[in-house]
């Protein structure tokens, strides 16, 4: 789970300011963090099927969000994935 500062630090850094939590980068590496805990919680409880429906459902408004950065400005899209070390398949 992550901590108030951890969300504050990911806000600071890709937010245009210290209150922007709205914006698509944001809220990506929101939920590619939450994904990462997710994914070694799953590895320790194979059998966890809520959880993996929930890491199914963020992987999904992650992919969401990456489309939407990509139609609206390619280069926000290509700096992003590049730092998140992500596949350019969105």
């Amino acid at each position: 789970m992550l901590t108030k500062e951890q969300k504050h630090e990911i806000i600071q850094k890709y937010g245009s300011n210290p209150n922007d939590s709205g914006r698509a980068e944001v809220q990506i590496v929101l939920i590619s963090t939450r994904v990462k805990e997710l994914t070694q919680h799953l590895i320790a409880n194979k059998k966890d099927a809520h959880s993996r429906r929930g890491l199914r459902l963020m992987l999904g408004q992650r992919s969401k969000l990456l489309k939407f950065l990509k139609g609206k400005d390619i280069e926000r899209y290509r700096a992003l994935i590049k730092d998140l070390e992500l596949k350019d398949r969105y």
